[in-house]
């Protein structure tokens, strides 16, 4: 059942290799093509980076005290990562912890030692982008935005667990005795957090309430099932028993009392939503520069859907798309439909010579038994990035279970809901191909040691900022990509084009609502009306952009900034431009803003020097 993909040896010493000099040796040279050994089954070779030792010579250089920092204070974040010294851990919230963070980071910004890590590729940018980081989390930790948020707090609680059991990184009895570690520390990080929580808006909570349901079931079914899987008795199962109540009594608190403390103000303000831009996607243009041009590109995009969807046969937009929901697989095609699709649209991406295809294995399989009563109420994704460092052999990507057991009504929707052009343009080319997985590969090869881990995603959100427009830009426009090389029908590339007034509407909510000329209820209305959402999505879509600023405009920021530095590298290099050139070199910079990526490559080109971060930084002649 599903999209089986196995292994051979890993190249172990070479990959190695790799992570002590700083580049891939692979890097730009075509790779083996997946050898099909039968129907939905692929033969890869394939070896996640493991982290070296580091020779201890002299003090240590600023950004590895920076990222020592970092993983020690936010344990559930270097989990995904890969850092598993701290997997028994959850973060410190008492008074004294969060003073001991907020202090270490004031420490880490007052010094001034750059130098000592100066000859390392792209240490410059990585110095800037930590800095940036800092500077954000400060005003995060001291504006109470996050701190004050009860949903953040429930999901490092229950990703906190999840995290050790989401892929196979070490023998599952280690990866279960860290989750009963973490179990047991519960009571006190629920503690802590509740401090916190002297009011809040009640959309939160209301959303934290539903995340502490979605935990509760995973504690009380979920864990049973891991328990069973293992053979374990009940060890595990008496553990959670107990962080059950103290997530329990975290509910009650929420509903009891936070409900009853409602703060009306979901804004971070002005002042601090230009610090995300400017020191997070380290974007040039001002928040209502921003605001205006994804209000003209909404416009025009609205007048091309109209007048383009009578070539369909239809009078509106919404029902180009609307009828792609017929076109799919019958049950027993449904988790092989996947793998299928995957592998079409790979095969155009090397047929058209788009880009390094990497040795990135991936399957499709159903999300697992105890994951299916808690994934509902929580961000469950189908796509999580796997870990830049120790990852498993095989990545799995958890697409939602559709078989005898789902009543039959319920059957017939759910495969309309994922019917091919959801799987193709969503769970494919965005996420499990050429979008995130494809450009995961390449960052966790980056040079700049930020880059390698900035777009893990972690509980809630990705491990630093200063990955989103990389990220999400890179995925959507990879969309467009494959809609030029010929991988869309008519009708998909209709839906992919029409897609942008959602991006556009995210830029525009996430702006107004920061500076406060938008209301919750505002967003929300304005997203059902321009955007076409259902009430509840949209309901969801702006509570999630009133709790990470800056975040919904990524997808339109970055997607136009790859589009524009293609043309500008098109039209300098001339002749010497090549699709599979240019975003081998632009992925090779890792989950970094698109505009620190553009302007070195533009830099590059000027002076005739490779365009991507592992090429040499001086001419053979050695200037600059």
């Amino acid at each position: 059942m599903g999209y089986n993909v196995t292994t051979r040896t890993p190249l172990k010493r070479l990959r190695e290799a790799e992570l002590r000099s700083g580049h891939s040796t692979e890097y730009g040279v075509p790779l083996p093509r997946a050898s099909m050994s039968a129907p939905g089954e692929a033969v890869w070779l394939h070896h996640f980076p493991t982290m070296p030792d580091r020779p201890k010579i002299g003090p240590e250089p600023w950004l590895d005290r920076f990222l020592r920092s970092y993983h020690e204070r936010r344990p559930v974040n270097a989990t995904f990562i890969g850092v598993h010294a701290h997997d028994h851990q959850l973060p410190d919230l008492s008074a004294g912890g969060v003073s001991a963070t907020i202090s270490e980071m004031r420490t880490l910004l007052a010094e001034d030692d750059a130098a000592d890590d100066a000859q390392r590729p792209l240490a410059d940018i990585d110095r800037r982008l930590a800095e940036g980081f800092l500077r954000i989390q400060l005003r995060e930790y001291e504006s109470g935005h996050f701190l004050e948020n009860p949903s953040h707090h429930v999901g490092e609680a229950v990703f906190g667990l999840m995290s050790l059991v989401l892929s196979d990184f070490a023998p599952e009895a280690e990866r279960l005795d860290a989750m009963r570690a973490r179990m047991g520390a519960l009571p006190d990080f629920l503690g802590q957090a509740q401090a916190h929580l002297v009011t809040a808006p009640e959309s939160w909570t209301r959303r934290a309430l539903r995340e502490c349901r979605g935990g509760l079931a995973f504690l009380r079914e979920g864990v049973t099932h891991l328990d069973s899987a293992a053979g374990r008795g009940s060890a595990l199962k008496q553990e959670a028993d107990r962080a059950a109540t103290s997530l329990s009594d975290f509910h009650d608190f929420l509903e009891g009392t936070l409900l009853d403390r409602p703060r009306e103000d979901v804004a971070c303000g002005p002042d601090t939503f230009d610090l995300y831009l400017r020191d997070g996607h380290f974007l040039t243009q001002s928040a209502d520069e921003i605001a205006e041009y994804a209000r003209e590109e909404m416009a025009a995009v609205e007048s091309w859907c109209i007048d383009a969807a009578p070539d369909f046969g239809s009078e509106r937009p919404e029902d180009v798309v609307a009828e792609l929901a017929d076109v799919g697989s019958d049950l027993d095609g449904y988790y092989t439909r996947y793998g299928d699709i995957w592998s079409e649209m790979r095969a155009v991406a090397l047929e058209r010579d788009l880009l390094t295809w990497p040795d990135f294995p991936l399957r499709y399989v159903p999300r697992p038994a105890w994951s299916r009563a808690a994934a509902p109420d929580l961000y469950f994704l189908f796509y999580r990035s796997p870990a830049a460092f120790a990852g498993p052999p095989v990545h799995d990507y958890l697409v939602t279970p559709i078989d005898e057991s789902v009543p039959e009504a319920d059957r017939a929707a759910l495969l309309r809901t994922h019917n091919d052009s959801v799987i193709k343009l969503n769970h494919v080319v965005h996420h499990g191909g050429i979008g995130h997985h494809v450009q995961n590969w390449h960052a966790f090869r980056s040079p700049s040691r930020i880059g390698r881990i900035a777009a893990v995603d972690c509980a809630s959100r990705i491990a630093m900022y200063c990955g989103a427009t990389m990220a999400e830009g890179w995925a959507c426009y990879a969309t467009d990509l494959m809609a030029e090389a010929g991988g869309l029908t008519p009708r998909e590339r209709f839906s992919e084009h029409h897609s942008r007034i959602r991006m556009c509407a995210r830029a525009i909510v996430d702006v107004e609502l920061h500076h406060r000329r938008m209301s919750l209820t505002e967003a929300a209305a304005f997203y059902i009306d321009r955007a076409g959402m259902s009430r509840g999505a949209a309901e969801a879509e702006a509570v999630k952009n009133s709790m990470f600023p800056g975040a919904a405009l990524i997808y339109l920021m970055g997607t136009d900034q790859i589009h524009a530095l293609r043309r500008d590298l098109m039209a300098t290099l001339g002749e010497r431009f090549t699709m599979r050139s240019f975003h081998d070199a632009f992925l090779s910079y890792g989950s970094i803003p698109v505009r620190l990526v553009a302007d070195e490559m533009k830099r590059r080109a000027a002076l005739g020097l490779g365009l991507g971060a592992h090429d040499r930084l001086t001419d053979p002649a050695g200037s600059a």
